[in-house]
């Protein structure tokens, strides 16, 4: 059996789809079905009537959430709602530092950014070393640490309001963390964690209580306020099974339940269901200088025709064109 566990939060779905895929927060593999996806989550699919509860509020809609790209949550209306009556929330998100950062990992701090500039609203920002030391058997922690740093000044290079910007290295800051932790982690059995995440007896007990510190955050602006502050987290659809826990476990800990705002995976530019780090030329990266921005873009895959006829009788298909798809 390998080192490395293969942890299937979803079942391969292969009903109905020519091909199978799996969506796990550390995988994923084949070309998603969305709505499958959302049914077996059991989150919501985002609807008018919230997302025009979002421009009564913010004066205007961020494109993402206008395009679909954003398209899911979990009590997104309520959180509205709570800002509505002028108590206080927060926004929360973060980052796997194992590499680089592309477009695909900017999206949902593009628009943690807008949330927080629109509402005046604090941003925790996790930065989640002791994860990808976890779960990367090659991988030692000072790497993991020294790409927390590296990826944290593409955060930082976003333009926050530097007050309302709180960056959070596990590693580093875990004082603040663990005592809300460990009050999480007495929640959660070996049985909920391993269904969930399809841990193994072979998963090392690192991972195995890392969940308990993704959830944490989550209830931190809580601690810190000394009332009840929910966040709202935009990030991935891949990271729901975090904060379902989350969410189960907050009632009986005393904490306001999150709320979240769950986005689609960025295309690939060579066709996949998502920009992955295993293969360079599928994303742009920050680092990557103009000469490779230009290459990149100008071998990415499109939705034209295989030949110049068909494109002049039936023009492109922008059902699989990556620069369409967000």
């Amino acid at each position: 059996m390998e080192d490395r566990v293969k942890k299937e939060t979803t079942a391969v779905d292969t009903v109905g789809v020519a091909e199978e895929f799996v969506v796990t927060p550390w995988e994923v593999r084949g070309r998603v079905d969305y709505d499958k996806l959302l049914r077996h989550f059991g989150a919501k699919p985002l609807t008018p009537g919230e997302v025009a509860l979002l421009e009564k509020y913010a004066g205007e809609v961020h494109h993402l959430i206008r395009r679909g790209f954003f398209y899911a949550h979990r009590d997104f209306d309520a959180i509205l709602k709570w800002h509505g009556e002028g108590k206080p929330w927060a926004l929360y998100t973060g980052r796997g530092p194992s590499g680089p950062v592309h477009i695909g990992h900017m999206v949902p701090w593009i628009l943690l950014k807008w949330f927080s500039d629109k509402f005046g609203l604090e941003v925790f920002f996790q930065l989640t070393d002791d994860e990808k030391f976890f779960d990367d058997p090659e991988m030692k922690l000072e790497e993991a640490t020294s790409w927390a740093y590296e990826n944290a000044l593409d955060v930082i290079a976003l333009g926050f309001t530097p007050d309302r910007l709180h960056l959070i290295l596990d590693t580093k800051d875990i004082e603040p963390l663990y005592p809300i932790a460990v009050k999480v982690a007495k929640k959660l059995t070996w049985n909920t964690v391993k269904a969930t995440f399809g841990f193994t007896d072979s998963t090392n007990i690192g991972l195995i209580f890392y969940p308990s510190l993704q959830i944490a955050v989550a209830f931190l602006p809580t601690e810190l306020r000394r009332e009840a502050v929910p966040v709202l987290i935009p990030c991935a659809i891949d990271q729901d099974p975090y904060f379902r826990l989350a969410r189960d476990i907050a009632d009986v800990l005393g904490y306001p339940k999150p709320a979240t705002l769950y986005s689609k995976f960025i295309m690939a530019l060579t066709g996949e269901s998502k920009m992955s780090a295993s293969n360079p030329d599928s994303a742009i990266y920050t680092t990557d200088d103009e000469k490779t921005v230009k290459r990149k873009v100008m071998n990415a895959f499109t939705g034209g025709r295989p030949t110049a006829e068909e494109q002049r009788k039936y023009g492109g298909n922008p059902d699989v064109c990556p620069p369409l798809q967000s």
